[in-house]
């Protein structure tokens, strides 16, 4: 009887779209009671970008789809699922991000569709496309988390509107057979009794559209800002421990950690618990701002057009975001570097 090769899923391309229009903390100090030293102190973000008004959800995913399709050497017929992490999709909620992303890139007759696992959903997909590849059910996915979060923010409220900013990221993920370039592992996970720590109370089935929610502002995000933080820094420093131990990998053995990019002041009490170089810890929070679904892979991308991300290079990923949910992947860059 014939053996069965193993197969692994490998991290091919990457791509990003940032938004043209940028809202720095000098735009925030005209809109709301705040400072450009008191945003940088407690969060390390001096700009996000915005899209523009006619500028949608779909459309920054198609654009860092596209790019990601192109540097993947793979075509677009090869690709045989489309998902997409998103908790601001065009549409509530439905039709799904994904198959209005698919259409506009050209991408016919091919599964797609969202999850919802805000700041996590990037890892959740990578969780996901690697058990369809690795059951042999899809042999290349493309991944995308895209957020216009601006769509959600209610710029009168100081605690919420200088965090988040717009933008996508996505990745092709595709079938191998060399062990060296598949995915190490993938921890993700979720605990819904802190649901109220981060939450968009409307529209939904508890809080339909009515004038009640536009008057209370209900389509908003909500954020409980001190105890969101104090529970991301335990549980991020926590899953770490667990996916380097579990794995006999050392933490002046990453070369880039990719933290989810919330918030400096947590990137930098995780990296401290985890005895991180700060060459090692990739940073972008201070020129995007939490992007969510997208911040890690526009991160990625960053140190890729870079030149930073060599092929080889084993990445760290780390996230937490509203569910709540975390997750954590150890991979290496399966892709062919820009220099």
């Amino acid at each position: 009887m014939s053996q069965t090769k193993p197969v692994y899923a490998s991290f091919r391309s990457i791509g990003a779209y940032v938004p043209e229009k940028i809202l720095s903390n000098a735009d925030l100090e005209k809109m709301v009671d705040t400072t450009d030293e008191w945003i940088v102190k407690r969060t390390g973000i001096k700009e996000r970008h915005l899209a523009a008004e006619d500028e949608y959800t779909s459309d920054m995913g198609a654009k860092a789809a596209q790019l990601a399709i192109e540097r993947s050497g793979i075509s677009k017929e090869e690709i045989d699922l489309v998902l997409c992490a998103t908790v601001t999709p065009d549409y509530f909620n439905m039709p799904s991000t994904a198959c209005i992303i698919s259409d506009k890139i050209g991408i016919r007759n091919v599964q797609a569709f969202d999850i919802s696992a805000a700041c996590s959903g990037f890892v959740y997909l990578l969780s996901l496309a690697k058990a369809f590849i690795e059951s042999g059910m899809k042999q290349n996915v493309l991944i995308i988390g895209a957020e216009k979060f601006s769509s959600i923010v209610d710029y009168t409220d100081r605690s919420t509107c200088i965090l988040f900013g717009d933008g996508a990221g996505a990745a092709l993920i595709s079938a191998t057979d060399k062990k060296e370039e598949g995915f190490v592992d993938i921890h993700a996970s979720a605990d819904g009794s802190y649901a109220d720590f981060l939450v968009t109370p409307a529209p939904g089935s508890i809080n339909p559209v009515s004038q009640k929610v536009l008057d209370e502002g209900l389509n908003f995000v909500q954020m409980k800002g001190n105890e969101t933080f104090k529970l991301a820094v335990k549980t991020l420093t926590k899953d770490v421990k667990e996916i380097l131990q579990k794995n006999n990998i050392n933490t002046e053995d990453i070369p880039h950690f990719i933290p989810h990019q919330a918030n400096y002041r947590i990137i930098k009490a995780v990296g401290d618990a985890l005895k991180m170089r700060e060459d090692q810890i990739v940073l972008t929070v201070g020129k995007y701002g939490n992007t969510s679904a997208a911040s890690i892979p526009m991160a990625i991308n960053d140190i890729y057009e870079s030149g930073r991300l060599q092929t080889g290079d084993l990445m760290l990923l780390d996230t937490f975001g509203g569910g709540l949910t975390w997750a954590s992947a150890l991979l290496p860059f399966a892709g062919k570097s820009i220099k």
